[in-house]
């Protein structure tokens, strides 16, 4: 699966991406990861990605023309390799960012991220996209970090990154949180261990653990 991710700030990734199963991952040949800085998109000498909003208020907008140069770009080399793709603009006024999203979004081969940053982008910039998608009802100083988790809780979802079975249980998957889970020491400042789980009773422990799973609110 590729992944291509639209920023103004292409270091803000270099973390995230070369440590863990990102990493792991790309050693594999499972992910491409494609950063592209949009200001490479501009055209004037200046470089300008950025102006003031009609109608007055504070902050800069990212412009519709050079974001638009960038996904012509990015689609290009898209269509050549025949790709199925999902362009994803990251906004506070988008769909909420949710587990099943996720699982939607592993199906695809390619899924083109703009990351947007001061105050946001045009707002013709919305025609350009698939879909709008936040990761939560709070601000961020830009997009780049929603990249990142959508990347990560995309990759962790694609045949071979885990092991097998990995991800059939966990959290938010089955619309259910997990149950607590402990290991080592038993017993740690008169904090003990549930009983059930040291039993070696797989059926109790299993019945525990549906007693103990949360549905999702």
């Amino acid at each position: 699966m590729t992944f291509s991710i639209l920023t103004l700030f292409p270091d803000m990734f270099t973390g995230p991406f070369t440590l863990s199963i990102i990493k792991r991952a790309q050693e594999k040949n499972l992910i491409d990861l494609n950063i592209i800085n949009i200001r490479d998109f501009a055209i004037d000498n200046y470089k300008t990605v950025d102006d003031h909003p009609f109608g007055g208020g504070v902050g800069m907008i990212l412009k519709v023309d050079v974001i638009d140069r960038a996904l012509i770009y990015i689609q290009a080399k898209v269509k050549a390799k025949k790709a199925v793709t999902r362009i994803i603009l990251l906004d506070p006024k988008g769909t909420l960012y949710s587990q099943q999203i996720a699982q939607s979004y592993a199906q695809f081969e390619h899924l083109i991220l703009v990351a947007g940053h001061y105050e946001g982008v045009d707002a013709r910039v919305n025609k350009l996209v698939d879909e709008i998608t936040s990761i939560g009802n709070y601000v961020l100083t830009g997009g780049e970090l929603a990249a990142a988790i959508i990347v990560d809780s995309v990759v962790r979802l694609l045949p071979d990154v885990l092991s097998t079975g990995a991800t059939h249980e966990e959290s938010f998957t089955q619309g259910t949180l997990e149950a607590p889970q402990y290991t080592r020491p038993s017993v740690y400042k008169d904090m003990r261990v549930p009983k059930v789980l040291l039993s070696g009773n797989h059926k109790k422990i299993q019945a525990w653990k549906q007693k103990h799973t949360k549905q999702v609110a």
